[in-house]
């Protein structure tokens, strides 16, 4: 059998081993030097040559010359090779008759650059520290800039709209609040009911001890009507109705949906987010109603069974225990709430990035931070409440 012939990656190894190259020559005083490089200066080669450009390197640093009119390859690794070695020689003349080698050599820097220790300065931990309260605190206020924007440009686009022939489809409130609102009332039936029910069964309980069960029916009525009502309708709304909004956004910015709509010359503020708004606005106190009804109803039935009060007397106490300032003052922070749940979902969703995961986070953000403006508000109103004795 004959020999297989010579592997030619083989070969080309060889080969570069004769052409990469680098010679001196120099005067008998040492002056005048002139390095000459020649051969294959690439990666694959540069190694064989290192050794004797580092002995060259230690010879000192006098004006020398070098020369790359032999060289018949280079690539980025040969040309940071020859750049260290011209560094360390120190003053040198550069000549070849290839300019593009000339041109890869002086695109390079002379050395590195270091990179960046970790600052061990005293004030390094205060920084480490107060940084990300200062970088919540900025976006913090870029929420709140983003969100003034979209309140102003929805009430902006209401108004343009309604000199138009074809404005604001009604259609789209309607379909929004049967989204937001009709199809919300069985949870909000059952989360209110269980909710009184637990209030009345808890405050029986703590008023049997001093004989005076019957004034259960002011607690649940008052608490109910003031606080509890909207702001846990506000909560599950914000759950439900906000991640959804955000949801929906921040798919139609993955998708360049939005940017369609403003090449079409359409405002996505005024066709998308107002009629969320303004179901939102229509839906939440219509839920906080029911959900105030479902409440004292879970009431009623309780202490009906726990306490033994009947239906008439629960309906007579609270006829007496509560006026209609205290559902006035509950009423009056729902749309307050609605707008704050749309809004924080708009801006969230407009936020949404080109990544499923940048979608999962501004929905988690949206209702955090729905939840968390919502009980601040109700927190707000009630300190005025209670300022100007309503």
């Amino acid at each position: 059998m004959q020999p297989s012939p010579e592997d030619p990656t083989d070969v080309t190894r060889s080969q570069v081993k004769t052409d990469t190259d680098v010679q001196l020559a120099e005067a008998d005083d040492g002056s005048n030097r002139a390095y000459r490089f020649s051969g294959d200066w690439r990666s694959v080669s540069i190694h064989l040559a290192t050794p004797k450009l580092d002995a060259f390197a230690a010879k000192g640093g006098e004006p020398a010359e070098v020369d790359l009119s032999d060289v018949t390859a280079m690539d980025t690794a040969g040309a940071w090779v020859i750049r260290r070695f011209m560094t360390q020689i120190g003053d040198v003349t550069l000549t070849s008759d290839k300019p593009r080698y000339l041109e890869l050599l002086n695109a390079l820097p002379e050395k590195l650059p270091e990179p960046a220790s970790e600052d061990k300065k005293p004030g390094s931990l205060f920084v480490r520290l107060f940084t990300p309260i200062g970088n919540s605190v900025v976006s913090a206020w870029e929420d709140t800039i983003a969100a003034m924007f979209i309140l102003g440009s929805a009430v902006r686009g209401a108004q343009l709209k309604l000199g138009r022939q074809s404005g604001l489809s009604p259609a789209a409130i309607v379909s929004q609040i049967d989204r937001m609102g009709v199809q919300a009332v069985p949870i909000i039936l059952l989360m209110s009911f269980l909710i009184g029910a637990i209030i009345a069964q808890q405050g029986a309980f703590q008023l049997r001890y001093f004989g005076a069960e019957l004034f259960v029916v002011d607690l649940v009525g008052i608490l109910q009507l003031r606080e509890i009502g909207v702001l846990l309708t506000a909560i599950m709304i914000a759950g439900r109705s906000g991640s959804a909004i955000t949801a929906e956004i921040g798919s139609m910015k993955m998708r360049e949906e939005i940017d369609a709509l403003k090449v079409m010359g359409l405002s996505p503020i005024g066709v998308l987010v107002f009629p969320r708004l303004v179901a939102l606005t229509i839906a939440l106190p219509l839920l906080t109603i029911i959900a105030n009804f479902a409440a004292l109803t879970g009431a009623a039935v309780v202490t009906w069974s726990y306490s033994g009060i009947t239906f008439a007397t629960f309906l007579a106490r609270l006829q007496e225990a509560v006026d209609f300032s205290s559902v006035l003052a509950g009423m009056i922070k729902a749309p307050f709430m609605a707008l704050i749940i749309g809004v924080v979902a708009a801006v969230e969703g407009l936020k949404v990035g080109g990544s499923a995961e940048s979608l999962g986070k501004h929905v988690t953000q949206s209702v955090v931070k729905s939840i968390f403006v919502v009980i601040l508000v109700d927190g707000l109103f009630a300190i005025f409440y209670a300022a100007i004795n309503f």
